[in-house]
């Protein structure tokens, strides 16, 4: 019997729909969400966590990596909307539903179906993500260091990590690839680490 993981890139198991509401910075985002896709049902304690220790305003590109069903990116969409969200995700499954989700909720977004930064083009301003922790260490910070090449100078990462799954050595790990890694939030036991370069690292 084959067993999918959140991170399978085409889940067999059969669907179970089931749709959840969230509220988020005034504006209550209705998403789809089906098994073989993280967090059916609801939006997990660890993006909740994530998404509001975002800046206050976003503008310009942002990307969620390993996006589900949507929520992140959907969410940033709908209290940003000057923002070029991109979305992306090895899940084909999910991907569908982050595609349906955007629509239904009223925001444009782009989805593209791959392995991390896999099909992602061009650099952003800020990247997003609550990495899949279960597909390994070697994976998720492959995932790392491929975003820090797709940050525009000045741009930022948001990431949660839990710390018994590996904050505080992800948090060592991102001080080897960024000039600014800082720890904004900690809540339930879920860090909300940001990374940056420097504007200007050239005198």
């Amino acid at each position: 019997m084959q067993h999918d993981h959140y991170y399978s890139a085409s889940p067999q198991s059969e669907h179970r729909f089931s749709v959840c509401e969230y509220a988020y910075r005034g504006t209550r985002l209705r998403f789809t969400t089906d098994a073989g896709v993280f967090s059916r049902g609801e939006v997990d304690f660890g993006t909740n966590v994530l998404l509001n220790a975002l800046p206050g305003e976003m503008a310009g590109d942002v990307l969620d990596v390993g996006c589900g069903w949507g929520a992140i990116g959907i969410a940033v969409a709908k209290a940003n909307p000057g923002c070029r969200v991109v979305m992306t995700d090895v899940n084909q499954r999910a991907a569908e539903l982050a595609e349906k989700n955007a629509r239904e909720n009223g925001v444009q977004a782009q989805v593209l179906l791959g392995d991390g930064l896999g099909a992602v083009e061009g650099r952003f301003d800020f990247i997003v993500t609550n990495p899949p922790i279960r597909a390994g260490k070697q994976v998720i910070y492959g995932m790392f260091a491929a975003a820090r090449d797709r940050l525009k100078p000045g741009g930022e990462m948001y990431l949660v990590i839990r710390k018994q799954q590996g904050a505080d050595s992800a948090l060592k790990y991102l001080k080897t690839l960024f000039a600014c890694v800082d720890t904004v939030e900690r809540s339930g036991g879920f860090h909300v680490i940001r990374c940056r370069e420097e504007e200007n690292d050239a005198v």
